[in-house]
């Protein structure tokens, strides 16, 4: 099942980011795609922020580190940018297997390759002629289809 809606402008990708925090729990992948200015470290600062229960938590972006993990009330939670990984055989330096045990959130998903989790939260965000984002949401089973994201974004 997908989930396609119109983020009209940042607030919308924050609000839907937050809103999503409240069915996140350990073990989660978040995955997040699309191209370079559609919102996916806008997202995840989002989510960094409410799920750590932290509004002004300060969440650089990971692009040269890689990898920077957050503790949170219920889990650690990994923020991964895969922007400049060599492949997928570096994860492991990363601690890829430790993060999974948290939630983790991973832009530019595509360099996991063959580790790309099966029960993840996909989104992929596109930037429309307008500067509105074309967001889709697929994965998670039935908490994707139970959650309610009515005003989080308009659907499509």
């Amino acid at each position: 099942m997908a989930r396609d809606m119109i983020l009209q402008d940042e607030d919308a990708t924050i609000k839907l980011a937050t809103k999503l925090t409240e069915y996140a729990r350990a073990g989660d992948a978040i995955l997040l795609s699309g191209p370079l200015g559609a919102g996916k470290s806008l997202f995840a600062r989002a989510f960094l922020r409410a799920f750590c229960h932290a509004p002004s938590l300060e969440v650089p972006s990971p692009t040269y580190t890689l990898v920077q993990s957050y503790e949170a009330p219920s889990c650690t939670v990994s923020h991964f940018d895969l922007w400049r990984l060599g492949g997928p055989d570096e994860l492991e330096e990363l601690g890829w297997d430790e993060a999974r045990e948290g939630v983790v959130l991973v832009e530019w998903p595509q360099k996991l390759e063959d580790l790309l989790p099966e029960d993840a939260l996909n989104l992929e965000i596109h930037v429309l002629a307008d500067g509105q984002r074309q967001a889709r949401l697929s994965g998670w089973g039935e908490r994707l289809k139970e959650a309610d994201l009515a005003g989080y974004g308009a659907d499509i």
